[in-house]
């Protein structure tokens, strides 16, 4: 399949519409774009959804078109964007002047270099956050994955964000608040060109939500505004750029950032976490080799980042669970000019979707695409791999700046767990995907934890 055609080589993309499918669309719309993908093939398709029709890319060649070569033509914007751009403003996850000022502000403290020079402060915070499973895990209690995963992701997070410059108590307000943004923007989400003078489902906790973080957020800004002091985090490096002279910043600028770069960081590490326990449950030879690397590496000491270094078989195994559940499941772009993909004339104004969800599960791309497998990702492996069979933070200039920070903080936080309790989830048969801002669990997963103690 290739994506350069001449325009007399002209083909019609294949359309599904919508009320076709209506019935298994309502009932779970995750499961019936995977089938409209597995159909598909790779292929272009155009998804009628009457107020809308956009493109669907999933074949290497054109999620590489898209992202990558033609990046200035495919655009963050357009109706798919409403639902973020009322939520993050003019911040990193815009587009256009917006995007480049936050990106070259934001872009420093994401450095390789950087996060490894605070990946002792992420130990720290990761290995105290652990600590608390210890009396739960002694008692035999059920811990519940997604929120226990939330706690240790917010308790990290916090350092690189804030530093030290947030209150416990204010910190504590945020972890609610971003639950509750990212679970009541689902339909918003999904039925981007409902007006908003239509009531959905969710609005008005979606609005209390974002009135409790913006209260945070600019009791912070205010707080900070003339003297934002020492720190190499988020926050400081903003309140710098905005102090500049002649920046033209403001306020709202630094929160946009602020929660632009809190809900990618805490929702999608916490989510995806939430995804290892009941993998690890189903593949039993996954779960042994990683324990018995962990305690051979690890040997009883509290994980540090060194310990890292002599463990790629958690890398691996942390690179296959974002190719089943990537950080990010669908990436709306907008066209400014007309174009081909794949031989199907493109004009401008035409939305085309690219999801690393459905190409990671592309058979046409993938063995055993729903299989998995941390083999995938060894170093002889690995290099066989189309650069955009596997994006799980996007791609082009627009790839999540963040990725360092979240393959530190999840390895981390799996080794860590992992040398010191042996995790059973207790309703893994449950662990069935559903559609939102990001991949969550249909149901609530229960887990215990039995303490290693000093039988490794």
């Amino acid at each position: 399949m290739t994506v350069d055609v001449a325009p007399n080589t002209a083909q019609k993309a294949r359309s599904f519409p919508l009320y076709r499918t209506l019935s298994r669309f309502v009932r779970d719309p995750l499961r019936e774009l995977e089938r409209i993908s597995r159909t598909a093939g790779g292929e272009l398709i155009k998804l009628d959804l009457g107020a809308s029709r956009p493109y669907l890319a999933t074949h290497p060649d054109h999620v590489q078109q898209v992202l990558r070569r033609e990046s200035e033509n495919f655009v963050r914007d357009g109706m798919f964007w409403r639902p973020l751009r009322g939520l993050f403003g003019a911040s990193i996850m815009s587009e256009y002047d917006e995007w480049e000022l936050s990106k070259r502000v934001l872009q420093p403290v994401f450095s390789t270099k950087h996060v490894r020079a605070l990946t002792d402060a992420m130990a720290d915070a990761i290995n105290q956050a652990v600590d608390t499973f210890e009396e739960p895990a002694r008692r035999g209690d059920t811990i519940e994955v997604l929120p226990e995963m939330g706690r240790i992701v917010h308790e990290t997070v916090i350092k690189v964000l804030f530093g030290d410059k947030i209150k416990k108590a204010e910190a504590d307000l945020l972890v609610p608040g971003m639950e509750n943004l990212a679970t009541s923007i689902a339909y918003r989400f999904l039925l981007p060109f409902v007006p908003r003078s239509i009531p959905l489902p969710g609005d008005r906790r979606f609005g209390d939500a974002l009135k409790v973080m913006d209260e945070v957020l600019y009791e912070l800004v205010d707080r900070y505004r003339d003297a934002p002091g020492e720190g190499f985090d988020i926050f400081t490096a903003l309140c710098r750029a905005r102090m500049t002279e002649g920046s033209g910043l403001d306020d709202e600028w630094i929160r946009d950032n602020l929660l632009s770069m809190w809900a990618t960081s805490i929702e999608t590490t916490t989510v995806a976490l939430t995804w290892i326990w009941p993998i690890l449950e189903r593949y039993p030879d996954v779960s042994r080799r990683l324990r018995e690397d962990i305690d051979e590496v690890v040997a009883g000491e509290r994980v540090r980042p060194e310990h890292l270094h002599r463990l790629p078989y958690v890398k691996q195994v942390i690179q296959e669970l974002l190719r089943l559940y990537p950080v990010g499941w669908i990436f709306p772009r907008i066209a400014r000019n007309d174009t081909w993909i794949g031989g199907v004339p493109i004009s401008a104004g035409d939305t085309v979707l690219v999801s690393p969800y459905l190409t990671h599960r592309l058979e046409e791309v993938w063995e055993r695409p729903l299989e998995f497998d941390p083999e995938r990702f060894s170093p002889e492996r690995a290099r066989s791999h189309h650069r955009y069979a596997y994006y799980p933070f996007g791609g082009g200039p627009h790839m999540c700046i963040g990725r360092h920070v979240f393959n530190f903080e999840a390895e981390l936080i799996l080794t860590s767990i992992l040398s010191r309790f042996r995790p059973r989830v207790e309703n893994s048969e449950e662990a069935i995907a559903k559609i939102g801002a990001t991949i969550r669990p249909r149901t609530d997963l229960r887990m215990t934890l039995t303490p290693l103690r000093g039988d490794r």
